[in-house]
């Protein structure tokens, strides 16, 4: 991945959009020019090609870029189709939830076809239930399009636009929410979800830098309006806290982002041990075996047994809790029905049980 030290140095120039499109000649490979060599978004996926290899890289398979038409991901595009021309499918969702989508899908359209890029236009239900976040229903919507047609266009990868600028929010997000590691870390760089692999090349890539590039070359983006709303948190971040963050602190967003990779490194070595005492203690955990171990490692340890097992996450009050009746447990008496995640967990023999709670507890449970 392109180093957030190195863009670190880099002015911050103030960018209007252009809506003119003239397309540089990407899609001839990165050797096809001054426009190609300059496109940081092509320099931070060569990068992290070499970090995170994956059979695209290889020459074999087709990769995805998720293309909102927005200016991260036509920057993605345009330097996914420089690396691997030929191979790269887009993929756009329609939400449906703003007059301007279809505007979207026609600029994406004109886009593709220029570049000679195959389309796959996905309609979504991004709907979200009552008392649902819509901006949660939406991200889950998404997810679960761009999986079902990357495995049916058989792609090897996904590619995500998100940026520099979209990390430090998320970072400051899981700030306000006093997250621990896992939400310091904020966005992996790469992960998968429903059978595939998502990757983010642009993690260390300021926003300004993208546009600003998009804009000398004169290519075409739009400029989602839902972007500007500032009843979302995450907007009004961008909006109002960012700007004041910038002026004192100039490289905060760099920063940030690579504090993000720190943390992501530091929760990744945590995984490891916890992997590594899981086996010690068995899955579910042993009582006795538990108690051999700290205190805080044996938080880490549940957390990953609950994730890795169950996909729950305890707050970080269950979690003190559930040490502490791990604790007290010295006796076969001693019983344990705490309320973790979206469960219980209960004590059933010598170790450890969760359930659900859409699920019946077994006969005998506390």
């Amino acid at each position: 991945m392109t180093s957030c030290r190195a863009l670190a140095d880099s002015p911050t120039p103030k960018p209007t959009l252009s809506r003119a499109h003239r397309p540089t000649g990407l899609a001839r490979g990165a050797s096809g020019g001054a426009s190609a060599a300059t496109n940081p978004a092509l320099e931070a996926l060569a990068a992290f090609a070499l970090a995170h290899p994956f059979s695209a890289d290889s020459g074999a398979g087709q990769v995805g870029v998720a293309y909102s038409g927005g200016a991260d991901s036509t920057a993605l595009l345009l330097a996914a189709t420089a690396l691997w021309p030929g191979r790269v499918q887009a993929l756009h969702i329609h939400h449906g939830l703003q007059a301007a989508a279809d505007d979207f899908v026609v600029v994406c359209q004109r886009t593709c076809e220029r570049l000679g890029v195959p389309l796959d236009v996905l309609r979504v239900n991004a709907q979200a239930a009552s008392g649902d976040s819509p901006e949660d229903a939406a991200r889950r919507a998404r997810y679960r399009a761009l999986s079902q047609a990357a495995l049916s266009h058989s792609l090897v990868s996904v590619l995500l636009g998100q940026h520099a600028d979209d990390q430090v929010e998320t970072v400051l997000l899981a700030l306000s929410r006093g997250a621990g590691l896992p939400g310091l870390a904020a966005m992996p760089a790469q992960f998968r979800r429903g059978g595939m692999l998502f990757q983010r090349p642009l993690l260390c890539v300021p926003a300004y830098v993208l546009r600003a590039w998009l804009q000398a070359q004169h290519i075409a983006f739009v400029d989602d309006p839902s972007n500007r709303d500032e009843r979302y948190t995450r907007n009004r971040i961008r909006a109002q806290l960012l700007p004041v963050l910038g002026q004192v602190f100039p490289q905060f967003t760099q920063t940030v982002a690579r504090s993000a990779q720190h943390a992501a490194q530091a929760q990744g070595l945590l995984d490891e041990l916890a992997a590594q005492d899981l086996l010690q203690t068995g899955s579910p955990p042993v009582l006795g075996r538990l108690q051999q171990l700290s205190s805080a490692r044996q938080s880490n340890v549940i957390r990953h047994w609950l994730a890795q097992a169950h996909q729950a996450a305890p707050s970080t009050a269950q979690l003190a809790q559930l040490v502490r009746q791990v604790a007290a447990c010295t006796t076969r008496g001693h019983r344990i029905h705490l309320r973790v995640a979206g469960g219980h967990v209960h004590r059933l023999g010598d170790a450890l049980q969760y359930v659900a709670a859409s699920e019946k507890a077994m006969p005998g449970v506390a």
